[in-house]
């Protein structure tokens, strides 16, 4: 149970656009009482501008750049809730920060119900396409590893509600803790 648990107090929520990180990373801090970040906000926070508009200028290696610098600070401090990019976990230095400094969780979700989530979503520049469909897909294809040999748990967030994947994910962080102090 205990794979890759380096006694953190750390959650750290890894998966696609649309997978619920946001709202299940909310739900996560106000059940354990500590801070909630949210990679992608915390960008828009510095930059003064939205994720959309330093795609435009800087392009997805500038953003990417951004995105390394901010999981680089974040994964060091203690008792956090943090939501990440869906492509976050692209970059190697930012699956070993990761993986170093908490609980990995990989909210897994189908294509169609990415797709029903983020179809009014202007906010997504990589869904800026003709076929958002198979833009998700290809991210799927390129991503789903990456996901999966950096997560510690995996929930299936297409199949429950934010509200059971909360439940899971607290059932599993705690008792992954108290088996490692054992």
């Amino acid at each position: 149970m205990c794979k890759n648990m380096k006694q953190s107090s750390n959650i750290f929520l890894i998966g696609p656009m649309g997978a619920g990180k946001t709202t299940v990373g909310r739900q996560l801090s106000k059940c354990l009482d500590i801070q909630f970040y949210d990679s992608d906000r915390e960008i828009e926070i510095r930059t003064g501008v939205d994720i959309p508009v330093v795609f435009e200028y800087e392009g997805e290696v500038g953003f990417r750049r951004r995105e390394c610098s901010i999981l680089s600070e974040l994964t060091q401090l203690d008792s956090i809730v943090l939501a990440t990019g869906g492509g976050a976990i692209l970059l190697p230095e930012n699956r070993r920060c990761l993986r170093a400094n908490g609980f990995v969780v990989y909210l897994r979700c189908i294509v169609d119900r990415q797709l029903e989530r983020t179809l009014k979503d202007v906010h997504r520049p990589l869904l800026n396409t003709e076929n958002p469909r198979e833009k998700l897909e290809s991210l799927m294809r390129i991503r789903t590893p990456l996901y999966e040999s950096c997560a510690d748990y995996t929930v299936d967030t297409g199949r429950l509600s934010s509200r059971m994947a909360v439940k899971h994910i607290l059932n599993i962080f705690q008792s992954s803790r108290s088996t490692c102090k054992n």
